[in-house]
């Protein structure tokens, strides 16, 4: 009998101890935020969504279905609900309040960004906006988005299921009304959100394939192109030059309706073709398909398991089709037609 014999079960029985230890933590930890969510919901009177002041993505793909789910969990009525969001995007939130009030009326988008991209705690800005909302519809209990952060962070990390996540959010697809743009469109366009970020940084042969690609989508449909010509969070739009079939909006959008602009022009379109993140994760919800790109899975893998999954079962909307430009990056592959778009200097 080796000396190994009595300390591998001992091992085993550690690591076994260890990891119930974590799962009860984890456990304590979800119990606390849905104590605290049942509290603000079940309180009477007026209820703050909000602020949201973090990533598109993450509103998008988690806030508002968590949002939705909360509400009619606990059967909170639009009448009692304000929401406070950023870049006009009251049409997200249809049918889930019927107060909305834009956080770019109270706050410089520098403020905003510098506020972080992820809301894990209530910040002063967030203070201040809360504030701000209490001094317009008086006394509110806040549903803010620090606890939808806390309560799916162990999903994010790999410690919760899928259906951890599945059981506390509620996709729907949204159903816009008619704005007038300050812009004409095409009758049939394709619409494009190319910007830099870790999930496709900006490298010159990612740059080169994306310039090809977009070129390509032109020769099919007009293509417009969403880039803002400002950066209103940390990712920065690329810059490539535009002709006669591609339009782009830089010049146009401002920050209080910039997202509520990219939302028609999305809605309209024929195709929606873009980095993977932000209003990538829109398209298929206003019933347009998506191609998101992405070059490094890495901090996606989540977020897309997720959206497939939403996508797929959510009847009316548009297919969700990534595609991962490594692979024809390294097999040396080209993406689209010979590059007849070249960078647009970009002036500091």
């Amino acid at each position: 009998m080796g000396p190994g014999f009595l300390t591998r079960p001992a091992n085993r029985w550690r690591s076994r101890v260890r990891e119930l230890s974590d799962q009860w933590t984890t456990t304590r930890a979800t119990w606390k935020v849905e104590r605290e969510i049942e509290r603000v919901l079940t309180s009477r009177g007026r209820v703050l969504v909000g602020p949201w002041c973090s990533e598109v993505g993450y509103e998008l793909l988690y806030w508002i279905p968590f949002v939705r789910w909360a509400l009619r969990a606990y059967r909170v009525p639009p009448s009692r609900v304000v929401v406070m969001s950023r870049g006009g995007v009251e049409d997200w939130y249809v049918g889930l309040a019927d107060t909305y009030l834009d956080a770019f009326d109270h706050a410089a988008p520098g403020e905003l960004a510098a506020n972080g991209t992820k809301q894990r705690s209530v910040t002063a800005l967030d203070a201040r906006l809360i504030e701000t909302v209490r001094g317009h519809t008086g006394e509110c209990q806040v549903l803010h988005p620090s606890l939808m952060f806390r309560l799916f962070a162990p999903f994010w990390s790999g410690q919760r299921s899928l259906g951890f996540l599945e059981s506390r959010t509620r996709h729907a697809v949204l159903t816009l009304p008619r704005r007038d743009l300050p812009v004409a469109l095409p009758d049939r366009y394709i619409a494009v959100k190319l910007y830099a970020a870790r999930a496709l940084p900006d490298r010159p042969e990612i740059r080169g394939h994306l310039r090809a690609m977009l070129a390509a989508l032109s020769e099919t449909l007009p293509v417009v192109q969403l880039d803002t010509g400002v950066a209103f969070d940390e990712h920065e739009d690329y810059a490539f030059a535009h002709g006669r079939r591609v339009l782009s909006l830089r010049g146009v959008m401002r920050p209080r309706g910039n997202l509520g602009l990219q939302t028609q022009v999305i809605a309209g379109a024929d195709l929606f073709v873009g980095t993977c993140g932000s209003v990538a994760w829109l398209a298929p919800l206003v019933g347009v398909d998506a191609v998101p790109l992405f070059a490094d899975a890495g901090f996606l893998h989540a977020h897309l398991h997720v959206a497939r999954r939403a996508y797929h079962r959510l009847e009316g909307a548009g297919r969700f089709a990534p595609l991962d430009l490594s692979g024809i990056l390294r097999a040396g592959l080209s993406v689209g037609a010979p590059s007849t778009v070249s960078d647009l200097p970009v002036s500091n």
